[in-house]
């Protein structure tokens, strides 16, 4: 039954209760920013994420932000300037190991012979990103979403099941088009 479920999927979701789905347009330029570890994931997420928005203008912040931009404020104004509406922010939160312990099997043979493989322990890894839908309206967060993923074997492919849920929740709850 687990084996079947997704590994990756959003264990917890909140949006702000004065927003309502088609009472005001959708965002139509988005800022994302994903600050991973390395430069070449923070690439890959934010080109990864701005792929998937096809109706909004999404923007990579590395493509946008520069080393000079360091003040809050001041960045606001420029976002603001260059038409931006809204921020998608993506960031790794925590990394939760756990270890199980799994029980050999013992089969039974034919004239009393036994065959039985040993117990052994396991780890598992579930790392939780999280990630921020702001309005640059007001400076509002509208919506955030936490995304557990059991066991990723490839960046790439964990990341798309990431944003894939994300994406989702986004259209559902009117943040952008489809």
């Amino acid at each position: 039954m687990i084996a079947c479920s997704p590994s990756t999927q959003i264990t917890k979701s909140w949006t702000d209760p004065s927003w309502k789905s088609g009472s005001v347009v959708p965002f139509k330029k988005v800022l994302v920013v994903a600050p991973f570890k390395d430069e070449s994931s923070r690439r890959i997420a934010e080109d990864k994420i701005v792929a998937s928005i096809t109706k909004v203008t999404a923007v990579p912040s590395y493509n946008y932000i520069q080393p000079a931009d360091t003040a809050q404020g001041k960045l606001d104004i420029k976002l603001k300037k260059d038409g931006f509406d809204g921020i998608i922010l993506m960031r790794l939160t925590d990394v939760n190991k756990s270890v199980s312990y799994n029980q050999g099997t013992s089969y039974g043979g034919w004239y009393g012979y036994r065959y039985s493989t040993p117990g052994y322990y396991s780890e598992d890894k579930t790392f939780y990103v999280e990630t921020n839908f702001y309005s640059l309206d007001g400076n509002k967060l509208l919506w955030s979403g936490t995304t557990s993923s059991l066991n990723p074997s490839q960046f790439d492919q964990t990341l798309d099941e990431i944003i894939k849920a994300i994406r989702s929740e986004l259209i559902q709850k009117g943040l952008i088009k489809e």
